[in-house]
C-alpha cells in the first residue's frame, strides 16, 4: 500500500484508505503529514528530557507544536510545500531543545547533562536533510509501524483526541488564551505514545486527554466569549443581498473579526458557510451590517456552494474538501489550511490586537459578481450555556410539566455518506416533546426542519460550533445541580453523536471524562478502534453504534 490512514469516519471500507484518501488528500501528502507528527513526537522527547534538568516548556514551542499538530486534522491542509516547510520547521524546534535537553553541550554524549541519544526513539534523532530524504523517511513512519493491534487503537485514539484538542488550543492562542499545562499535555500524550506502555497505562492516559481536552475546550469558550460576548438567540438570515461578498469558512472567529473589520465601509458583503454559522451570535460579530448571514450548508455541500456564490472564498481552517479548477483562483487560505494553487494568507503579527492583511481578498471581491440566492428565510440559533441558563426556570418549569419529556444530544460531524440521512430521519422521528441540544456540523441534518417549539422553546438548541459541545456539557452538569441529582445519567437526556474527524473524537473524550455513558456513535464506529478497545469502551462508558433511526428512538425515549 501507499499510505495507510483511518483517522476520520469515512475512512475506506471503515478499516483504512491504502492508496487515496476518501477527503481527497494522495499518498505524498499522507506520508508527509505522518513524517510531521513523527518530528513533533521527537520535539516532545527533547522537551520531555530538558524539563527533567529543570527547562520549563514556553508557550512558543507549545503553540507551534498545537498548529503543527493542527495541519495533520482531516481536510486541513493538502499543500505538501507548506507541509515539507512545518516538517523543517519541526526539525529545526526539536534540536533547539535537544541542546537545552543537553545542557547546552549538544554533543549528545550521554554524560550528566543529558540523556543517551541512542535510548531514544528514532523520532528524537532523526536527521532532516533534502527533500528526496524526508519524503524516503515519510513512507516508513505510519500507523502501522506500531504492529499490536490494541496498542496501535489506544495510541491513535490518544493522538487524534490531541489532535482536535490542539486545534482547539491554537483557536484559543489566537486569541491571547494560553494555559501551559496543556501543552505540557501534548508533550506528556506524545512521548506515551512512543514507549513501550501496557494496555491499562494507555487506557489511562485515553481518559487524562479527556481531561485536558475539557479544560481546552472550557479555555476556548473563555476566549471566544470574553473576546466577542456570550452568544445570544438570533435569527440568522440565509437569504443574499446585491452586493459582492465574501464567503468565510472553517471555524476562526479572529480571522471572521479580521475580515468584518477590514471589509467594513467597503461596499463588499460577507457571509457565513458551515462551522462559521455561530459568529452570527455572537454580540461582536454581528454588530457589522454587512454580515448578512449564512450561506449554503455543511462543508462537503463546498462545491456546489462555492461555485454559486461567485465571491472570494476564505478557509481559515478545515474543512476543504477537493477543489474545483473553476473557483480555486477565489480561494483563500490562511492559518493551518492549506491547498495547493490557492492563495495564502500569511499569519498576523505578534500581538492581541495584530490583524492579518485581508487586501488581497477585497480587491477580488469588488471585481466579482453579487453570490446566486440558492434558498431564503432564517434559521434561530446561539443557545449557548449562558442563553440556555438565562431559560433554566422555564426549561425546569417545562420538565416538570411534563410538557418536555427528553432532551437528545445530536451533536457533532455531518458528512457525505447516504446513511448520514439517520440523524434527519430521528430529528423527524423524535416525539414532539422532546429537545434537540446540537453543536457542530451535524445541525445542517435538522436545522432547517419546521419542527416547532415548546412553549416557545425552539424544538432546536443550537450552541454554535463543534467546540460549543463545552456548552451543552455545562448545560447538562447545571440541570443536574437544579434537580439535585448525584449523577449526570439520571437527567432526561440522550446522546446520539455524529463523529467525522478527529476534534470530534477531542469532544467525545470530553464526555467520557465528564461521566457520561451509553452514547450512541455514528453512522459508524471510529475505524481506528480494534475490537477489544471497543469492549473497553462498551464496558466502561457504553458507548454504542446508532442502529436504525425508529429503534435508537424508541430507546432513547425509554432511557437506554
Amino acid at each position: 500500500m501507499s499510505m495507510f490512514c483511518f483517522q476520520c469516519q469515512e475512512t475506506a471500507g471503515g478499516t483504512g484508505c491504502k492508496v487515496k484518501g476518501v477527503c481527497g488528500k494522495i499518498d505524498t501528502t499522507a506520508q508527509l503529514q505522518d513524517l510531521l507528527i513523527f518530528l513533533v513526537k521527537g520535539i516532545a522527547i527533547w522537551v520531555d528530557e530538558a524539563q527533567k534538568v529543570g527547562v520549563k516548556l514556553d508557550n512558543k514551542t507549545g503553540k507551534f507544536m498545537a498548529t503543527a499538530i493542527f495541519t495533520t486534522i482531516t481536510n486541513a491542509n493538502f499543500d505538501e510545500e507548506a507541509l515539507l516547510r512545518y516538517i523543517r520547521e519541526a526539525a529545526k524546534v526539536r534540536e533547539e531543545w535537544r541542546v537545552r535537553a543537553l545542557g547546552g553541550c549538544g554533543s549528545g554524549c550521554g554524560c550528566s547533562c543529558g540523556s543517551e541519544t541512542s535510548e531514544l526513539p528514532e523520532c528524537a534523532t532523526w536527521e532532516v536533510t533534502t527533500d528526496e530524504k524526508i519524503r524516503a523517511k515519510a513512507l516508513d513512519v505510519g500507523v502501522l509501524a506500531t504492529v499490536h493491534e490494541d496498542i496501535r487503537s489506544l495510541r491513535e485514539l490518544i493522538i487524534y483526541g490531541t489532535k482536535g484538542m490542539c486545534a482547539y488550543a491554537e483557536h484559543a492562542a489566537q486569541l491571547g488564551y494560553e494555559d501551559p499545562t496543556i501543552y505540557e499535555h501534548v508533550v506528556t500524550a506524545l512521548v506515551a505514545t512512543t514507549k513501550d506502555l501496557p494496555v491499562d497505562h494507555l487506557v489511562a492516559l485515553t481518559l487524562k486527554t479527556g481531561e485536558y481536552a475539557v479544560k481546552t475546550l472550557a479555555l476556548l469558550d473563555k476566549a471566544n466569549t470574553s473576546r466577542f460576548g456570550s452568544p445570544e438567540i438570533s435569527k440568522v438570515n440565509i437569504g443574499v443581498r446585491k452586493n459582492p461578498g465574501i464567503l468565510i469558512s472553517g471555524h476562526d472567529l479572529r480571522d471572521m473579526e479580521d475580515l468584518l473589520e477590514q471589509t467594513q465601509g467597503t461596499g463588499v458583503d460577507v457571509y457565513t458557510h458551515s462551522e462559521m454559522l455561530p459568529g452570527n451570535y455572537y454580540p461582536k460579530l454581528k454588530k457589522y451590517s454587512h454580515l448578512v448571514g449564512n450561506y449554503g450548508s455543511s462543508w462537503w455541500h463546498q462545491n456546489q456552494d462555492f461555485e454559486s456564490f461567485h465571491g472570494p472564498i476564505l478557509m481559515t481552517t478545515n474543512c476543504i474538501i477537493p477543489v474545483k479548477g473553476s473557483y480555486l483562483n477565489r480561494l483563500f487560505t490562511t492559518g493551518a489550511a492549506g491547498y495547493p494553487g490557492a492563495q495564502h494568507v500569511a499569519d498576523r503579527p505578534e500581538g492581541v490586537n495584530a490583524r492579518k492583511d485581508f487586501s488581497a481578498i477585497i480587491a477580488l471581491a469588488k471585481t466579482c459578481p453579487p453570490p446566486q440566492e440558492i434558498e431564503t428565510g432564517e434559521i434561530v440559533g446561539g443557545f449557548a450555556h449562558d442563553q440556555v441558563l438565562a431559560l433554566a426556570d422555564k426549561v425546569v418549569a417545562a420538565v416538570k410539566s411534563g410538557a418536555v419529556k427528553r432532551f437528545v444530544v445530536m451533536a457533532g460531524c455531518d458528512g457525505r455518506m447516504k446513511d448520514r440521512q439517520y440523524f434527519t430521519d430521528v430529528a423527524n422521528a423524535l416525539p414532539k416533546d422532546t429537545i434537540i441540544l446540537t453543536a457542530g456540523c451535524a445541525k445542517y441534518r435538522y436545522n432547517k426542519l419546521p419542527l416547532g417549539d415548546i412553549g416557545g422553546i425552539p424544538r432546536v438548541l443550537d450552541a454554535g460550533q463543534c467546540n460549543d459541545s463545552y456548552s451543552l456539557a455545562v448545560i447538562a452538569l447545571k440541570l443536574k445541580e437544579v434537580f439535585g441529582l448525584d449523577d449526570i445519567n439520571k437527567l432526561p437526556i440522550s446522546y446520539d453523536i455524529a463523529w467525522y474527524e478527529q476534534k470530534a473524537v477531542t469532544v467525545l473524550l470530553a464526555l467520557l471524562y465528564l461521566g457520561v455513558k451509553d452514547i450512541r456513535l455514528g453512522p459508524t464506529l471510529p475505524g481506528f478502534l480494534s475490537p477489544n478497545v471497543i469492549n473497553v469502551l462498551v464496558q466502561n462508558f457504553g458507548i454504542k453504534p446508532t442502529t436504525t433511526a425508529d429503534a435508537d428512538v424508541k430507546a432513547m425515549m425509554a432511557g437506554v
